[in-house]
């Protein structure tokens, strides 16, 4: 199935979770996720099925001055 990841289109198996998407991103915490828009707590990550056109937002916090 398709999905957008970050403003890029990725394919997953059928039956993908966040947590799989966001493995192919290989970010390190803290971040944030969400799925149309809607955020999705940490301990949802797995439970959270995706559908084709669903569209992932994973955001890393930035530091500095």
């Amino acid at each position: 199935m398709n999905v957008v990841i970050n403003q890029n289109e990725r394919e997953l198996a059928d039956g993908a979770t966040l947590a799989d998407a966001i493995a192919l991103l290989d970010v390190k915490p803290p971040f944030a996720a969400a799925v149309n828009l809607r955020f999705v707590p940490r301990a949802e990550h797995a439970r959270t099925l995706l559908r084709p056109g669903d569209r992932v937002e994973v955001i890393v916090p930035v530091t500095g001055g």
